[in-house]
């Protein structure tokens, strides 16, 4: 397949699947996609079927069946992995939850966070801590964006104890992506299992879970991917399912007798499914998969996503009084940035920026730690509003 991305012209047509894009310069992939009209146009059309033949009954709940099942396969393909391995959730933190939780933890167990988690991680490590009385570390990436081995650190920090480390493929603050491979075996060697929060990487970076052998992989579909809020999975590794235990349980966790009685979970990424979820999301999800696909191989799209990154941050390298994070071009779509406030007499803010970007119609967010700025860039993004939102920062400071 012949990228895209050898012609500009050729990307205005095919962002025209993406209503959003019309009207505004868009970098916030990483906090949430724009939806391809596509995808929107699945959702309400998955809906007026299900009231057409049901809502409830059972020629609408086999069909229901067939759309998750075709969700569990669009996600397990990108993924490189069997389907049954895919637990379909609401987002990236309910699977982590869903992973952190099932664990038979311990009094003394230990479990080692990055220094550069979301907070709803580092609060679900914190509650569990609480419950189990168990000790929770972090090790120090984030020093690693530019010089040394976040490898080394965290095999420097792991314990005979530590029953999880925890950590992200891409890390959300910064853009840097973790040699998650070697991380893994590292791990492995310590008897330890890997909880991945995926929120940055899934739909980003070209993607084999089976090669990568982590245990957990959790993301959500409406980032990088651009489906539907709402949907999201979570990836365990078959070896691993054995020792984790559902949290929550329902109907769809369980395997049922003639009598409508459980009598085992199901023997797959359904165990750590519940009950009635917004079925339309999923056929929304997949619909948008499906279009990043017509565009390119998951290699392709990454390529163009590094090409963008590298140009923006060649750009921004350039203006005077911003500082990029990376001494080099990212490695993946989220280039963070600081301002340097030594050529202005009255001190700007991050948040100013922001905001000032956001009032001509251009969307990056703030980052508190470290204290900067984010914009994001997919494959799709254009040239010319990378150019845009330079040229606007360059004004802020006049």
């Amino acid at each position: 397949m012949t990228s895209i991305s050898v012609t500009q012209t050729g990307l205005h047509e095919y962002r025209q699947k993406f209503p959003a894009l019309g009207n505004k310069a868009y970098f916030n992939f990483g906090g949430q996609g724009p939806m391809p009209s596509s995808a929107m146009d699945a959702v309400i059309l998955a809906q007026d079927e299900i009231q057409r033949i049901g809502p409830f009954g059972n020629e609408v709940n086999a069909w229901l069946i067939q759309q998750t099942n075709a969700t569990r396969v669009a996600i397990a393909t990108e993924l490189n992995v069997p389907a049954q391995t895919i637990t379909l959730t609401e987002d990236v933190t309910v699977g982590c939850n869903i992973a952190m939780w099932g664990i038979e933890w311990k009094a003394g167990d230990h479990i080692l966070l990055t220094d550069c988690e979301h907070p709803g991680i580092i609060a679900t490590a914190g509650e569990i801590a609480r419950r189990f009385s168990l000790e929770v570390t972090t090790c120090p990436i984030m020093a690693t964006l530019n010089h040394g081995d976040p490898v080394a650190i965290i095999a420097q920090h792991l314990r005979p104890t530590t029953r999880m480390v925890v950590l992200s493929h891409v890390l959300w603050n910064t853009g840097q992506v973790l040699p998650l491979k070697k991380i893994v075996e590292v791990c492995r060697n310590n008897d330890t299992k890997v909880m991945v929060d995926a929120a940055q990487s899934v739909g980003l970076l070209p993607l084999n879970l089976t090669e990568l052998a982590v245990d957990f992989y959790a993301f959500t579909g409406h980032k990088w991917l651009c489906g539907p809020p709402g949907v999201g999975a979570l990836y365990v590794r078959s070896q691993t399912r054995e020792s984790l235990y559902p949290t929550f349980v329902g109907w769809r966790s369980v395997v049922v007798d003639g009598q409508a009685k459980p009598v085992k979970w199901q023997d797959s990424g359904e165990k750590y499914e519940i009950a009635t979820s917004a079925y339309p999301f999923y056929i929304g999800l997949t619909e948008a998969i499906a279009v990043h696909q017509k565009w390119g191989t998951p290699q392709q799209r990454y390529a163009q996503i590094c090409h963008n990154s590298q140009y923006l941050w060649n750009k921004l390298m350039a203006v005077s009084g911003i500082k990029c994070l990376r001494n080099s071009p990212p490695e993946a779509g989220l280039v963070s940035f600081q301002l340097e406030n030594n050529q202005s007499k009255t001190s700007k803010t991050s948040l100013q920026l922001v905001t000032f970007l956001e009032s001509k119609a251009i969307f990056t967010r703030t980052i508190a730690d470290p204290d900067c700025v984010r914009a994001c860039v997919h494959y799709f993004s254009l040239e010319s509003e990378i150019d845009r939102l330079v040229e606007e920062i360059q004004g802020f400071f006049k």
